[in-house]
């Protein structure tokens, strides 16, 4: 398991583990970044990303995709 953070772009990911505060899992649920769902990293610019989750671009920054386990 390693974080989204240090993924290459391009490949698709299953998403292990969601952490962070209460709050925080439930906003990146909200985004579509639950157990199991299949996240791809689009691209990357200072540890900010673009990643494609549920046929939708989202914009997190580096310490949300820290959070997030592949």
């Amino acid at each position: 398991m390693m974080p989204l953070s240090m993924m290459e772009a391009g490949k698709p990911n299953v998403i292990k583990k969601v952490g962070g505060k209460e709050e925080t899992r439930r906003f990146l649920e909200n985004l579509g970044f639950v157990v199991g769902g299949t996240v791809t990293v689009i691209s990357e610019t200072d540890g900010n990303m673009i990643v494609n989750i549920k046929d939708s671009r989202v914009a997190i920054g580096k310490d949300m995709a820290n959070k997030i386990m592949v």
